[in-house]
């Protein structure tokens, strides 16, 4: 990757140029069976979609706090790349009540209903569905995302230097995420075409380097598995060998 790159959404313009077509993100949910596989260009499709939902819609713009109430999913690291896209603080399990704009899951909806700003609500249904009944005083994600633009440009310069992540209780600036993601990334031995299996959740630094970080910024991918605990050991095996795994966390 470039090693000018300084925030996450630089990594993935750098990802975008080197191999568009390469994997970036394949998904499991193994209580639904649910598999999702994003090449990089496909992400960065759904993150310059929803940077253009964050930053037009939503009025975000740098500094704007963003409440992000969403477990380890592919959508969820497509919102944590559009919040680097516009330079917005991406609080991970943040509060809603001192939020300015809340994204939540079907399972935190009465929690984020604090936000006395905007509200985004994901069904996280597979492919990206849309809630059957959408959720009062809510956008529903799935409803919102697909009119937006392909392309986005920020009205506001984003300054690497400024917050972007708060992450079990401790508020990271953009070229910090880069830095330690780039740390981990060598720790684990990580390289172009590393495949990561990770089933670890996103509410910790840990879950977010291995789940997406990590790889994103050594030129690698992530089979990021949620409810791994649910998939028999066998099972396992034939996942890692099938996806080609070189690492797991």
């Amino acid at each position: 990757m470039n090693a000018t790159d300084r925030t996450p959404a630089d990594l993935l313009r750098s990802a975008l140029a080197a191999d568009p077509g390469r994997p970036l993100v394949t998904f499991y949910d193994d209580a639904t069976g649910e598999r999702v596989e994003l090449s990089v260009a496909t992400f960065a499709n759904w993150v310059a979609k929803t940077a253009n939902l964050l930053q037009g819609d939503l009025g975000a713009e740098p500094g704007t706090r963003l409440a992000l109430l969403l477990p380890a999913h592919w959508q969820s690291a497509v919102w944590l790349l559009a919040c680097a896209s516009v330079g917005v603080v991406a609080e991970v399990g943040g509060d809603p009540a001192a939020a300015d704009v809340v994204v939540s899951g079907p399972d935190t909806l009465v929690e984020a209903a604090a936000c006395s700003g905007e509200r985004v609500a994901l069904a996280l249904r597979p492919l990206g569905g849309r809630f059957p009944q959408p959720p009062a005083g809510f956008a529903d994600y799935a409803v919102e995302v697909p009119g937006q633009g392909d392309r986005f440009a920020p009205f506001q310069p984003v300054d690497a230097d400024a917050s972007g992540l708060v992450v079990g209780g401790e508020e990271l600036s953009y070229a910090q995420v880069v830095g330690r993601a780039r740390e981990d990334a060598a720790k684990r031995g990580l390289g172009e075409g590393s495949r990561v299996l990770s089933g670890l959740g996103y509410g910790t630094w840990e879950g977010l380097s291995a789940g997406l970080f990590a790889p994103l910024a050594s030129g690698g991918s992530v089979v990021l598995c949620r409810n791994l605990d649910r998939l028999p050991q066998d099972a396992l095996a034939q996942r890692t060998e099938s996806e080609r795994v070189t690492h797991t966390a």
